[in-house]
């Protein structure tokens, strides 16, 4: 027997499926396909980080944590912010391990809005944000970054959409799908705002160890904002840990403290052995970040001069691993060259209105792919834009 749609919550039933799981299905079935759409390292988890993991099992740790996360590991996250960004959290009062930073942002979300409540929402950004927003009762609201600015939403943008209602802003620097980031004079001028108007910043800050041009600077460390800035990061894509769903939330105590009420109800805690892993990265794996950061940086650069060559005009990321090309120039919608561009050379890129209705006019190509399958790609997109 057939449920009835209406036994669905009606913000429920309106929340549209996400647009990269959309364009990925239609892959299905298809062979000596490269893909440039996945958001998700090419590296294995270094050996060190996942023998951790077996060592712990070994030694039976196999039961519940404490909901917050293993003390130890609260402390080296913390040690960790402090040693790169010169913020200090407070390991047992104001950093939660969460399950993978989609959780972070999700109790976030759900701790600091009431029904009704706006959160300003930098677009183009990844695809749950958004639907996060209303998930938790509050209103997105769509502030749309511009291609002339390379995607770096400009503060008076954000100053003309506050409103009585408004509570946060959502940023990610650097950002998915576009690979731009922040410069601390940007962020300076963003924090200008969330004082003025007594507003919370939610940082996602997951790609803040894959910079490569400049130090980055989180968005806590910005004068008079930690207190009002929730800082949400994770393990998956700098230690190649996407599996694992391991990551971690910063905020001031009361912040912290709502979070970990419905972190409890619904999760518990995070899994013991990717804790146990996740410790080991902390201590030991940067030099294994360092290596794969170099690599992403071959690969960026590469990635960045083939696709201008061809003639889809494509700026250079300052992080992630995303490049956000131009595709106007082909006459055709972000979603038609992908559609075409899989069908006739088998290569696959994210249409870029899946990502918000500014990144209509550009794909999203990941770079997280050997420089091999890159070159071959290349190739491939090359000839199909020459045909064109």
């Amino acid at each position: 027997m057939e449920l009835k749609t209406s036994y669905l919550a009606k913000h429920v039933r309106t929340l549209q499926p996400s647009g990269i799981r959309k364009f990925f299905d239609a892959t299905a079935g298809l062979t000596d396909v490269i893909s440039l759409g996945v958001g998700e390292p090419d590296f294995v988890t270094p050996w060190n980080v996942r023998e951790a993991a077996i060592l712990s099992l070994e030694d039976g740790y196999t039961s519940y944590t404490a909901n917050a996360g293993l003390l130890e590991l609260r402390v080296e996250i913390s040690n960790y912010i402090d040693n790169n960004y010169c913020v200090n959290y407070d390991p047992e009062s104001e950093i939660t391990v969460t399950v993978g930073a989609s959780e972070a942002i999700d109790i976030a979300l759900r701790a600091i809005l009431d029904p009704g409540d706006e959160v300003l929402v930098v677009e183009p950004c990844f695809v749950s944000y958004a639907p996060l927003v209303t998930l938790a009762g509050g209103v997105p609201v769509i502030v749309e970054s511009m291609k002339d600015n390379d995607f770096k939403v400009l503060p008076e943008q954000l100053e003309a959409a506050v409103t009585d209602r408004t509570k946060a802003i959502m940023i990610c620097s650097p950002n998915n799908p576009t690979g731009s980031m922040l410069s601390k004079a940007e962020m300076e001028r963003i924090a200008d705002i969330a004082k003025k108007h007594d507003l919370l910043v939610l940082s996602d800050e997951i790609y803040a160890e894959l910079v490569y041009d400049e130090l980055y600077t989180s968005f806590a460390a910005i004068e008079g904002m930690q207190e009002r800035t929730i800082l949400v990061s994770g393990f998956s894509k700098d230690l190649a840990m996407t599996g694992w769903r391991l990551g971690f939330v910063c905020a001031p105590k009361e912040i912290t403290e709502g979070m970990l009420k419905i972190h409890q109800y619904a999760i518990m805690c995070a899994s013991t052995m990717a804790q146990h892993a996740g410790l080991e990265g902390l201590k030991n794996g940067r030099r294994d970040v360092a290596e794969m950061r170099k690599s992403y940086r071959q690969r960026r650069n590469y990635i960045v001069q083939s696709l201008n060559e061809m003639g889809l005009k494509c700026y250079k990321p300052e992080g992630a691993f995303y490049t956000f090309p131009n595709i106007e120039s082909t006459g055709m919608d972000s979603e038609t060259f992908a559609t075409r561009l899989l069908k006739a050379e088998r290569v696959v890129v994210v249409p870029g209105n899946a990502f918000g209705a500014s990144g209509e006019g550009h794909v999203r190509c990941s770079y997280a792919t050997s420089m091999a399958q890159l070159q071959e790609a290349m190739t491939r997109m090359r000839r199909f834009v020459e045909k064109l």
